[in-house]
């Protein structure tokens, strides 16, 4: 017997090879003896039959049905699956979801927290996963897997925990024309828009003219808990300045969040 096929006795005198490629679906073997040994009785499926080369075709894992037919059925795209590492490479991990089905985790779809440059940083063999199917490829038996997007990050928390019109406080980071870019958490930003007529950032007023007892009387008015200086000119919006805000739209599929001055 060659260590590269693997011999099936049929009937009396008639035997057959089986490659190493048809033995199993689960890993590549080398030889038969991974697999088989003389004397074991199996199931085979008859690939082909040619009389005039008195040969007949057989695949060991034909009768053990394909792992890759279900996979669509049992591993819908989006569901949340686990499974051990089986192999790191310096792309990605592959994870074994079933007995001959394993799929990848890109590098990149490991961690949102940090930039890894191999997936030993994070993962090591044998470790059991838990993860999102992004995408599924069963002509190519290619699943590809994050681990990433199924740890929910702080702005999906925040969107699922607050509703449009809710008055949340948030930071002033940067003043854009129109608009102003709010800090409402770490990593949670969001646009606020400025109305037009809206009264510009305050400015040195050593030129101006300014009312000191109408100034001294408004100030006296927001310490006792008036938070707006005056109902027709609200404060004015300046970078780090911590106020209220009002939700006006929360987008969950495109994960934004739009803030207008209460």
């Amino acid at each position: 017997m060659k260590e590269n096929v693997c011999v099936v006795n049929l009937e009396p005198c008639l035997f057959d090879r089986i490659s190493c490629q048809r033995l199993s679906w689960a890993k590549k073997v080398h030889k038969p003896s991974d697999i088989v040994k003389p004397g074991d009785t199996v199931d085979a499926v008859v690939l082909s039959v040619s009389p005039a080369e008195r040969r007949i075709s057989l695949g060991l894992k034909q009768a053990l049905g394909d792992p890759w037919s279900e996979v669509p059925r049992k591993f819908p795209v989006g569901s949340a699956v686990e499974g051990p590492v089986t192999r790191l490479m310096k792309f990605g991990a592959f994870v074994q979801l079933a007995e001959g089905v394993e799929g990848l985790v890109h590098v990149s779809e490991i961690t949102a927290d940090r930039h890894i440059h191999h997936p030993q940083d994070i993962l090591h063999a044998g470790q059991i996963v838990f993860l999102f199917k992004v995408t599924i490829a069963t002509e190519k038996r290619q699943l590809r897997l994050s681990i990433k997007q199924l740890v929910p990050t702080g702005l999906v928390e925040y969107l699922e925990e607050h509703s449009q019109g809710d008055v949340v406080s948030g930071r002033v980071i940067e003043q854009l024309p129109g608009s102003a870019l709010i800090e409402l958490g770490e990593g949670i930003r969001a646009n606020c828009r400025i109305e037009a007529d809206a009264p510009p950032a305050a400015t040195n007023q050593s030129s101006a003219g300014v009312d000191l007892s109408a100034l001294t009387s408004m100030l006296n008015a927001h310490w006792k808990g008036n938070t707006q200086l005056s109902a027709s000119q609200p404060e004015p919006l300046s970078v780090g300045q911590i106020r209220s805000f009002r939700l006006t739209k929360l987008d969950r599929d495109t994960q934004t969040i739009e803030l207008a001055l209460p």
